[in-house]
């Protein structure tokens, strides 16, 4: 009879140690070298980014999110009238990343890479090449477009810091002209 007793005793201790180890283990994150992480507890976004190396967090609680802080490269088309009044159109390729410090100010206001990428960098390089294009004629935008993308930079890497983002190269993919002037 004693020995029927002790049969669920391993079967229990199993379970137990099984729990502990589901436990111990999520309440560890890794976060990569390129990466940086923000911790939400109860969906609330915590202060103080975690960069790389092994961080606690609360298990259940708690999630991580892991932002890519590496080189990112995004190609957008821009629209612009010239001094002249002429219309010009670019391509632009936006070397960026995003600044590991502000990856929790990020997190609140943006989400996304996806969200980053659409409702800032997109309009702000539409903006930036505008400022850029509206300081000369079409015939400067070609024969001085060094300068062109001087203004473009600089344009674009005051508007984007201020969002954790900062623009390492732009690159003026292509360039084309309205009908009228070619």
């Amino acid at each position: 009879m004693k020995s029927q007793s002790l049969g669920w005793q391993p079967i229990a201790l199993a379970f137990v140690a099984l729990a502990v180890f589901v436990v111990a283990s999520s309440s560890f994150v890794i976060i990569n070298p390129g990466q940086a992480g923000v911790l939400s507890i109860l969906g609330k976004a915590q202060t103080g980014e975690l960069l790389e190396g092994v961080h606690f967090k609360p298990p259940v609680v708690s999630a991580v999110d892991v932002y890519d802080v590496t080189v990112q490269k995004f190609e957008v088309p821009a629209q612009s009238s010239t001094k002249d009044l002429q219309d010009l159109s670019a391509r632009f390729a936006i070397n960026f990343r995003l600044d590991p410090s502000e990856v929790v100010t990020i997190r609140r206001t943006q989400g996304t890479l996806e969200n980053i990428v659409s409702k800032i960098i997109a309009p702000q390089t539409q903006e930036s090449f505008k400022i850029a294009a509206a300081r000369r004629t079409v015939e400067e935008a070609i024969t001085k477009r060094e300068n062109l993308k001087n203004d473009f930079d600089e344009a674009l890497d005051e508007r984007l810091a201020k969002y954790g983002i900062i623009v390492l190269d732009t690159s003026v993919v292509d360039l084309e002209l309205s009908l009228e002037f070619a």
